[in-house]
């Protein structure tokens, strides 16, 4: 094996941070890199996350580096102290962590810092994270600054806006007669919804975004905050069980969902498609490939053009997204003469205006002015180009739509691979409130990139990366098994998101064609070997992941839910009487599987892709496609599997027949 094994599991040469459990009286918690994690009495999750956050000027992440750590730890309590600087650009700023729980269920979280440089920044302290899946649609207390009580609710659908401001302390249910109180010390907190930019959460912060920002630090000004965690009220018993079952994944007993159309972006480097890659890439059977145009930019046409040859020689259509100024009339004028001359073959329209991060019916009825007639079946669309909080603030008038458009990107907040998969959570939930608000139109879902195409908000030019980094849009996970589980997920999260009063999911955008943030890897392999540790001329993971599905293009998807939802997933896919799971282990331990009510019957075949065969799939991706997999015979318990870790296993049966050679 050339590649390290934590490079095919999720891009770096590295172990993960160490994670340690720890007990503060009946709860359970871990502490991982500075953070607390996964706050739970029995069950039943408390917070997902404690962290303190340094945002620069652009509301870019400024990670610290740790020193120093000191831990004393018994059975059911502990006391944590270390050092932290963040340091980046201009930003020095150092600080100490100082954590504590005890028997009686208290944590208490202290941050004391100073600044050693002036800068600019949007915010310093805290952040509280609680989780979506105990706290929807349920009551809450705020405490606020001035002392008075206000009683609310955690938002179901998703919340435009703060639904909280001016907080102290927040007070909600965890059992019947039994109150989590989270109290902040040291600024001024309020909460935001962070599904909109899909995490799976609610975020109590400072400082207030109504107060002005940036706001310049001058050297050795002190930040002192602190969070404290209390249990109010009467304390069950509780029976702590080790829990040695499988994995359940049971199908949802209801009809499948219309698979939404798959689609790639084109590449953002300038190298041409080789014979190689344009084979592959139509083995993915795309139904599209997205380009986007900026009118106001010199030599649009040229890309427009190479934008067009390379979805001919794909064979599959173009999303175009066009981005006019407010010079629209005369772009759109021009672009008609080039698309006259160029003749794209047209899935659809996406309209948005440059400086405007969601608008709509100005410049579509400009749009079906002049491109309208150019193909009547294209359909135009509009939303925003960028993240669906804005789709969610800025609402256009739906009813000049064909189809609404909002990107996706997993890391706007945090980094790190556990909060990578619980997007996917977060990615549902955009879906699902969507739909309440665009009057029954499609959702086009362009595109899903791993990380940041661009700073919608920053206030300043973003730095460019230092010799030997790699560009802010890569993410080395996008080679790995943890990319490839991660995108089954996200086909998974957006497909099955249907609350019933909308069309649902009509298209979905993934990454780009080719180069480190594509489907596989360039002949001469990747510009910073060092950095992103690709094989020349190979693909991804996640290529496997896109040409299992693209095998069901135009089928249908099969609901299915996990025991064990963020550890292992199922994208279950069918057309006609064939049936398809795939399975993802998307964290480090390896697991037993059980597969049910899914449709399996008698024999079934079975292929794993994972550390033992990666390298091969990537290097030689026909010969891993022809093969089959291995029969499997399906007990009368449903099927059983062991996934090592970040392994994925395709599982391919025929509905009613009693056994299946080779489909």
């Amino acid at each position: 094996m050339s590649l390290p094994r934590t490079v095919l599991y999720y891009g770096k040469d590295e172990p993960l941070p160490e994670i340690i459990e720890l007990r503060a009286g009946p709860l359970s918690l871990a502490y991982q890199d500075g953070d607390l994690r996964f706050i739970r009495l029995g069950d039943r999750e408390i917070l997902r996350r404690i962290y303190v956050a340094i945002r620069d000027r652009n509301w870019g992440t400024v990670l610290p580096q740790f020193s120093n750590l000191q831990m004393d730890l018994s059975g059911d309590a502990f006391r944590i102290s270390y050092d932290a600087e963040n340091k980046r650009g201009d930003i020095d700023f150092t600080w100490k962590g100082m954590i504590a729980g005890d028997r009686e269920g208290t944590i208490t979280f202290c941050m004391d810092g100073a600044a050693r440089s002036d800068f600019l920044k949007n915010r310093i302290g805290f952040s509280i994270l609680h989780p979506i899946k105990e706290c929807a649609g349920q009551g809450c207390t705020i405490e606020k600054v001035d002392g008075s009580i206000v009683h609310g609710m955690f938002p179901r659908q998703i919340a435009p806006h703060q639904p909280f401001m001016d907080m102290r302390a927040i007070r909600h249910e965890v059992l019947p007669g039994l109150l989590a109180e989270v109290r902040f010390e040291g600024d001024t907190f309020e909460m935001e919804d962070q599904r909109n930019w899909t995490d799976a959460s609610y975020k109590t912060y400072c400082t207030p975004l109504g107060l002005p920002f940036p706001v310049e630090l001058k050297a050795g000004t002190k930040v002192s905050q602190t969070v404290t965690v209390a249990l109010k009220g009467s304390i069950p018993a509780l029976r702590v069980e080790v829990n040695e079952k499988p994995i359940l994944i049971v199908g949802a007993g209801i009809a499948p969902h219309p698979m939404p159309r798959i689609g790639l972006g084109m590449a953002s480097h300038n190298a041409s498609l080789s014979p190689t890659a344009v084979t592959r890439l139509r083995a993915l059977n795309l139904s599209y490939m997205l380009v986007e145009i900026r009118l106001s930019q010199p030599g649009y046409e040229s890309r427009l053009q190479r934008a067009a040859l390379e979805s001919c020689r794909l064979k599959i259509p173009l999303l175009i997204a066009v981005l006019v100024s407010d010079n629209a009339e005369q772009e759109l004028e021009a672009l008609r003469a080039t698309v006259d001359l160029v003749q794209p073959d047209l899935l659809a329209w996406l309209i948005f205006h440059s400086s405007e991060k969601s608008r709509a019916e100005r410049w579509v009825k400009l749009a079906k002015q002049h491109l309208g007639d150019y193909d009547c079946k294209a359909m135009i669309g509009a939303g925003t180009s960028v993240y669906f909080t804005e789709l969610n603030r800025n609402r256009p008038p739906f009813g000049v739509l064909d189809l609404v458009n909002y990107s996706i990107t997993p890391q706007i907040h945090a980094f790190d691979n556990a909060s990578l998969i619980e997007t996917h959570e977060g990615q549902a939930a955009t879906v699902e409130s969507a739909q309440g608000f665009v009057a029954g139109r499609p959702l086009s879902i362009s595109p899903v990139t791993l990380k940041p195409r661009f700073n919608p908000d920053a206030t300043s030019p973003e730095l460019k990366p230092r010799p030997g980094e790699l560009p802010p849009q890569v993410d080395v996970r996008q080679m790995s098994l943890l990319g490839a589980g991660w995108t089954a997920g996200s086909i998974k999260y957006l497909s099955e998101s249907k609350c019933g009063c909308g069309k649902g999911v009509y298209n979905i955008t993934f990454y780009e064609t080719t180069g480190w943030r594509g489907v596989m890897e360039l002949d001469g392999g990747s510009p910073l070997p060092d950095k992103f540790k690709s094989l020349p001329g190979a693909v991804f993971p996640l290529y496997h992941v896109l040409a299992d599905v693209g095998e069901f293009a135009g089928g249908g998807i099969v609901l299915s839910n996990s025991s064990a939802p963020g550890k292992v997933e199922a994208l279950v896919i069918q057309k006609g009487e064939r049936i398809r799971a795939l399975l993802s282990n998307l964290g480090p331990k390896p697991q037993v599987v059980r597969v049910m009510d899914i449709g399996l019957t008698g024999s079934v075949n079975v292929k794993h892709l994972d550390e033992t065969n990666a390298e091969a799939a990537m290097e030689n991706p026909e010969s891993f496609r022809a093969d089959p997999g291995v029969l499997v015979q399906v007990g009368e318990a449903g099927l059983e599997l062991n996934l090592i870790p970040y392994g994925l296993a395709r599982v391919d049966s025929i509905l009613g027949r009693p056994g299946l050679s080779n489909p």
